[in-house]
């Protein structure tokens, strides 16, 4: 993962492939990495949309105990809002070159503006920049459109949901998509029977729970708990987004 806190060469600040995650941020500006998670988790809560966008909490195991815990992923603009909220030198310091790159790309804009549109040898370098940076921002908004599609989902949802429940909100026959969660380490069934079960590092994601399910069984006459797999808001907003990118499952 490349970093953006690398402020020999402020130009990477411009590059929209560079990203970087939470644990790099808390290493280069001296913070705890549990308290710029809740930061993040703050800002995604203030615009989950945008969050949705510019942040995305993925698994990591740490080599020194070999345990898995979570951390953000993050696109530039994300970083960037978050340092922005930052306090302390470090944060201070990268804040001033921040305003120092910034103004010193619009007055390079300025500058580049003051062209003689009737001159074809200053009109066809600009056309050119112009037409090469709209598909870059036209590949930008494909790679962000399966994501957008997920929050579509995880904003039409309000808590956890069943099995079928999640089929039909993500339009895949309930089957399938049972088949799929099987298929992709999702679910299982003790020795091949039996009710679907979570595997642990989808629980950890907070993708899977299990909840308590009370139903009257008629042959016992009586009122029976079990414990039933749900999918989170999270799990769907996932699933949204993987199936927008590889269709769904046949």
């Amino acid at each position: 993962m490349n970093m953006l806190v690398n402020q020999d060469d402020f130009n990477g600040l411009v590059n929209e492939a560079l990203k970087t995650n939470s644990r790099i941020i808390a290493e280069k500006f001296e913070k705890r990495h549990d308290n710029v998670q809740r930061d993040i988790r703050n800002l995604i809560a203030t615009n989950p949309a945008w969050g949705v966008l510019n942040f995305e909490e993925t698994p990591y195991v740490d080599a020194q105990n070999g345990q898995t815990y979570q951390m953000y992923e993050m696109t530039r603009d994300g970083y960037s809002m978050l340092v922005m909220g930052f306090t302390g030198k470090k944060a201070m310091d990268w804040k001033i070159k921040f305003l120092a790159a910034f103004n010193a790309m619009e007055a390079r804009l300025r500058q580049s503006s003051q062209i003689d549109l009737s001159d074809p040898a200053q009109l066809v370098p600009l056309l050119t920049s112009y037409a090469q940076r709209t598909q870059v921002a036209e590949a930008k908004v494909a790679e962000l459109s399966p994501k957008a599609e997920a929050f579509d989902v995880l904003d039409a949802s309000e808590g956890c949901v069943t099995v079928r429940e999640a089929a039909k909100m993500l339009d895949v026959p309930e089957r399938k998509f049972v088949r799929w969660l099987q298929g992709r380490g999702w679910a299982f069934r003790q020795n091949g029977i039996g009710a679907l079960q979570a595997y642990a590092d989808k629980r950890m994601m907070g993708y899977l729970e299990h909840k308590p399910h009370t139903y009257y069984d008629q042959r016992q006459d009586l009122e029976v708990t079990k414990s039933q797999m749900v999918v989170t808001p999270k799990g769907l907003a996932r699933l949204a987004a993987i199936f927008a990118k590889e269709g769904v499952p046949a």
